[in-house]
């Protein structure tokens, strides 16, 4: 296969898997937007604690799974992993719509968090085989923006159940993501070896050398704690901003839904773009090109969850929420890429496994501990200003992390 050949199928492969993230993350943003209509036809969640829970055991199932899937990409078939994973969690999300009580809903989100484990650190990793390391910011950019837009999408949930039901979200959304599988069954491809450098050729994956390439790197720990730290924040604007915006502004569902997560995801959207421009360009003049315009990002969010937390009308909000989301792409895109300096193409989607690991888990403790915090009267003020301090820590310790320069790039 010819160079330009390489070079046209590694961006329609991420145009493939733009609808899938899409969709990845409408599906599991729309439980978030239709609480009230979830807790007034089921009425055996009894709180937002339990509630809370209903979203946490999605993310804790999805954190523990996602270095297995994460591995199993590695050392079987990124292909096949994505397009199993799609399939699964649109099935999954078709159910959801029909579960009758709390335990069910619980059983469901379990369910896809066990499929959505395998497709981020697969799809990730499937990318930067493709892309060399002058586009790679680019695409996981093009590609992070897709999970915005699905963002975005899933506060429409919020107007379907207020003018139909919070059943035919799940039950539409996810028999399209049934039907887009079989699409990708037909057109996907792994990256060929010729594709890759001798260096890159992919060896034997055993769990053991997997393990110890990673976690004996202090760079990977440092990048695992930075992925972390600022991701509390993200799952928090996530998982309760609608409902705070509700609270604060006195606003229906429908409304608070869609603002909760159409400023935030826009503004995201445009800085995943302009973030993987910026970190490609910035790389030409230094290898820490990714680390800085990624701390530049995180920086970002401080002011943005401060203003948050205090503001003083919906226009601020709004302002805030547009300054976060901007802040939040320029890190989104990067890390990825800041993965690939420091570790090599077959340890990279277990690897973004781990990373997943650590960071969801951490924000599904979060997101029961807000909920807590609702059910006691503690505002959520309070918590926007911790995670703000914590997204400066961060800033300050990935300017630590240093690039390996191997032979396992491709420049």
């Amino acid at each position: 296969m010819n160079r330009q050949k390489i070079s046209t199928y590694a961006w329609i492969v991420v145009a493939l898997l733009w609808p899938v993230v899409m969709l990845n993350y409408l599906d599991r943003q729309m439980l978030a937007t239709v609480r009230s209509s979830i807790r007034a036809d089921i009425p055996s969640i009894a709180n937002d604690q339990d509630f809370g829970t209903l979203m946490a055991v999605f993310m804790w199932v999805c954190a523990f799974l996602s270095p297995v899937g994460g591995f199993i990409a590695d050392k079987f078939n990124r292909r096949w992993t994505v397009i199993g994973s799609l399939f699964v969690w649109s099935a999954v999300t078709w159910l959801t719509g029909h579960a009758q009580t709390y335990s069910q809903l619980l059983i469901f989100r379990a369910l896809m968090g066990i499929s959505e484990a395998f497709y981020f650190p697969t799809a990730l990793a499937l990318i930067t085989d493709f892309h060399t390391d002058r586009t790679r910011a680019r695409a996981v950019g093009v590609h992070q923006s897709g999970l915005y837009i699905g963002l975005a999408l899933g506060g429409v949930g919020g107007y379907i159940a207020q003018f139909s039901s919070w059943r035919n979200c799940f039950t539409w959304f996810g028999a399209a993501g049934v039907a887009y599988a079989v699409v990708l069954m037909l057109v996907l491809r792994d990256a060929p070896k010729e594709n890759l450098t001798t260096a890159e050729q992919k060896p034997p994956v055993r769990i053991r050398e997997t393990l110890r390439a990673l976690w004996s790197q202090p760079a990977f720990w440092l990048l695992v704690v930075y992925f972390t730290l600022p991701a509390i924040a993200g799952w928090a604007t996530k998982n309760w901003l609608p409902t705070y915006l509700a609270d604060t502004f006195n606003l229906k569902e429908g409304p608070a839904g869609l603002s909760a997560t159409g400023y935030i995801q826009i503004a995201s959207f445009v800085g995943v773009l302009l973030g993987g421009v910026v970190a490609d360009a910035w790389m030409r003049h230094t290898g820490r090109g990714r680390i800085f315009t990624s701390a530049f990002g995180v920086l970002l969010l401080v002011p943005a969850l401060l203003g948050l937390g205090y503001s003083w009308s919906l226009g601020a909000a709004i302002g805030f929420m547009i300054l976060f989301g901007l802040g939040w792409g320029f890190f989104d895109c990067n890390n990825m890429p800041i993965l690939c300096q420091i570790t090599r193409p077959e340890y990279r989607a277990t690897g973004y496994g781990f990373m997943n690991l650590v960071s969801i888990s951490v924000g599904a403790a979060a997101t029961v501990a807000l909920g807590w915090m609702r059910d006691h009267g503690i505002k959520f003020s309070v918590a926007f200003a911790a995670s703000a301090a914590v997204a400066l820590v961060s800033v300050g310790l990935i300017l630590f992390l240093k690039p390996r320069t191997g032979n396992f790039e491709r420049i």
